[in-house]
């Protein structure tokens, strides 16, 4: 039975998608069955993943309104037919485009319309060992379904101050999310992303991190890396683009401590 988990900040540009991505073609790469959903109606993470997602003939959008199965929606990752990227191990996407944008709207009338993610995601539950959710950077429907029909969120972000300040909005939603609609739903860990440690005020919040988070403070710390950040231009995950990169090695050690948590929870 899969376990899945939303990767979701209500701050922008915290390296989300660059998280989603990279945590499922890690996971893939120690031997992990993933589908990696993505909510984002810019459908980044589709990108990522080597999906045009102007190509897409069925997305999650249509998953969501009852006109397709995931079964029928899903594709897989594609790193392309050169050299040993189109040897990497990849994982399924249900993915995203801009029809997504509307289903805000058109969910509001539906019956039971912030669990419409988790009934489709338990028909193919067992297809796999991980769901990722992309979540888009706000509080919306989308966002409120993907936390609905999670195990836990992962949360990644900066070690700087502003970035303090929306985890405190962002634990207040979980806690909302976990009282009146989903029991299960806990903050499985915070990721550090982009972490530079030349950076005085970077280990500062990451000391206040770990002293106030305690073992909910990933081990993993993820570098800023140039690899990371020319991997999507490219349509890859950095863990495939180029493995060697710091980065790339660090997702890979960030999916094996996911894995040894998982069988701890």
């Amino acid at each position: 039975m899969a376990k899945i988990f939303c990767v979701a900040n209500q701050k922008g540009g915290v390296g989300k998608t660059t998280t989603t991505v990279n945590l499922a073609a890690g996971l893939a790469s120690v031997g992990q069955r993933v589908l990696m959903v993505d909510l984002d109606p810019q459908g980044n993470a589709t990108m990522g993943s080597g999906i045009d997602k102007r190509q897409l003939t069925l997305s999650v959008y249509d998953v969501l309104l009852d006109s397709a199965s995931i079964a029928e929606a899903r594709v897989r990752s594609n790193w392309g037919d050169e050299g040993a990227r189109a040897k990497a191990p990849t994982y399924d996407v249900l993915g995203a485009n801009r029809d997504l944008a509307g289903a805000e709207v058109e969910l509001v009338g539906l019956d039971n319309r912030e669990n419409r993610l988790k009934q489709a995601l338990a028909v193919v539950a067992h297809d796999y060992d991980f769901v990722l959710v992309d979540c888009p950077p706000s509080l919306s429907m989308l966002t409120l379904n993907g936390l609905c029909s999670a195990h836990g969120v992962i949360v990644p972000m900066q070690c700087e101050y502003f970035a303090l300040e929306g985890l405190t909005d962002l634990v207040n939603t979980i806690k909302q999310v976990h009282a009146n609609l989903n029991r299960e739903l806990k903050i499985i860990g915070l990721l550090r992303v982009m972490f530079d440690p030349r950076i005085t005020l970077q280990q500062q919040v990451s000391d206040q991190l770990k002293d106030h988070f305690g073992d909910k403070v990933f081990n993993a710390v993820i570098p800023r890396n140039v690899r990371l950040a020319e991997a999507p231009s490219f349509g890859l995950p950095g863990v495939v683009f180029d493995p060697s990169a710091k980065g790339s090695q660090a997702f890979v050690d960030f999916a094996q401590e996911m894995v040894q948590r998982v069988q701890t929870l």
